[in-house]
């Protein structure tokens, strides 16, 4: 089966479109995830492929359907959150013929494709609708509302996994050199993660602290709320296997890793897969959870003017984002009872706030009110589902914690200060992003 790349007619990335054309038409009813582990272990049973398949029955479980009522699926094809596989590494065969494989010998084990998942899942036998959303679940999922709601699907998994291989990070080219010089030592995107990722963020991060008179240690409030939410998210990393609080301390003691980026403003890399059920709203009704309405999705296509992006130019594609974000759903940044934005690098976690105005904040503030009460028991929570800070590297929790908390099965984490009525979730950049507006009603 060929699958092809979401068209960009798909997207929604200009201001001015007006209301989306299907809001309100699309729900997303069932979850499952996968355990998480920090690394793989080497065995079939804990391959990506296997995570898959897991995260992907127990989101049709959830959702109450049978399979053979399933006719659509989407996925991020690319699986890595950290190292590639090593080119002069053998392929290990037992993991490979546990399953019924494709052509490509690495698919299920470090990537993975919509002809694998069909393979290994016979049950999905009413599958007539393929379709890749690359980069992250927040791309899986706007391309998904967009399919459902065109009528190319009417019932469609959403799919992303990640594997966490042992070695270094992109290990081919200049990532596999022991220093990194010019244009590459700062470009985030170049090597994807670490040292320069994060450098390119705190540069922006220092120019916000400079223009607005704030400091790093400002961000501690939002560090210690995330870890606790996150240890209220059964399935997140830190959850399961250091459920070790986050105390203001810690974070301020913490060794640098890019000045003013320092250890924790990093979300650590995991292994896991998490999958979604979307289907029509009119079908949802018969389905055994709760729906949760899509009123919009946007996405962000910001290019810098030069190497890194700069203040001006985030906070400028921000409020952008915030203004098709709203226009298409129809709402306002008042109407939103909590927010689910990307956190990867902590310190661009207020950029996303500010281009929301979420609850009123304006650029320069939001560090000021990480100091107020943005606990799940407080008038203006934050990030309830601990982000990828707060539960590891998945950039799909804050989709999950959007869905359950308006289905009001959130658990522990569940929002009580504000009754959850519509959340917005997305990333990872600031710019470079798709987002989702979710609703418990329809309109």
């Amino acid at each position: 089966m060929t699958t092809q790349n979401a068209p960009a007619s798909m997207y929604r990335t200009k201001e001015g479109l007006g209301l989306w054309e299907h809001k309100g038409k699309v729900a997303a009813v069932g979850v499952g995830h996968s355990p998480t582990t920090r690394r793989w272990d080497g065995k079939p049973e804990t391959s990506v492929g296997a995570n898959s398949i897991l995260a992907l029955r127990r989101a049709i479980e959830d959702a109450g359907v049978s399979p053979d009522q399933i006719d659509g699926l989407i996925i991020d094809p690319v699986t890595t959150t950290g190292a590639h596989w090593p080119e002069d590494q053998p392929v290990p065969m037992d993991v490979v013929n546990a399953y019924k494989p494709t052509s490509d010998p690495l698919d299920g084990i470090a990537k993975l494709s919509a002809e694998w998942i069909l393979n290994n899942m016979p049950e999905l036998n009413n599958v007539k609708f393929t379709m890749y959303g690359p980069g992250c679940m927040s791309h899986a999922i706007v391309v998904a509302a967009q399919a459902v709601g065109d009528g190319l699907t009417h019932t469609c998994l959403v799919l992303k996994s990640w594997h966490n291989l042992e070695g270094r990070y992109n290990q081919g080219g200049v990532s596999a050199e022991d220093t990194v010089s010019g244009t590459f030592a700062l470009t985030p995107g170049r090597t994807l993660w670490g040292a320069p990722g994060s450098y390119g963020t705190a540069l922006q991060f220092a120019e916000y602290c400079r223009k607005y008179g704030k400091s790093h240690d400002m961000m501690a409030p939002f560090m210690s709320n995330s870890r606790r939410n996150g240890l209220m998210f059964p399935e997140g990393y830190w959850a399961q296997h250091r459920p070790e609080e986050l105390t203001a301390e810690d974070y301020m003691a913490a060794r640098w890793i890019a000045k003013p980026a320092s250890l924790f403003d990093n979300d650590i890399p995991i292994m896991v897969s998490g999958a979604y059920l979307f289907t029509t709203a009119e079908r949802a009704k018969d389905m055994k959870q709760k729906p949760v309405y899509i009123l919009n999705h946007a996405s962000s296509r910001g290019t810098p003017r030069s190497i890194l992006p700069t203040l001006d130019e985030v906070e400028e594609e921000t409020a952008r984002t915030g203004r098709k974000i709203y226009e298409g759903a129809g709402i306002t940044a008042a109407d939103l009872s909590f927010e689910n934005m990307y956190d990867g690098f902590s310190l661009f976690h207020q950029f996303h706030l500010e281009g929301l105005g979420f609850a009123g904040i304006k650029n320069g503030e939001a560090l000021d009110f990480y100091q107020t009460d943005i606990s799940i028991e407080g008038p203006n929570p934050i990030l309830p589902s601990g982000g990828n800070i707060g539960s590891g590297r998945s950039r799909f929790w804050m989709h999950t914690d959007c869905i359950q908390q308006l289905q009001g099965r959130a658990g522990a984490r569940q929002i009580t200060g504000v009754k959850p009525e519509i959340g917005v979730s997305g990333g990872p950049m600031p710019l470079g992003g798709n987002f989702t507006v979710w609703s418990a009603t329809p309109d």
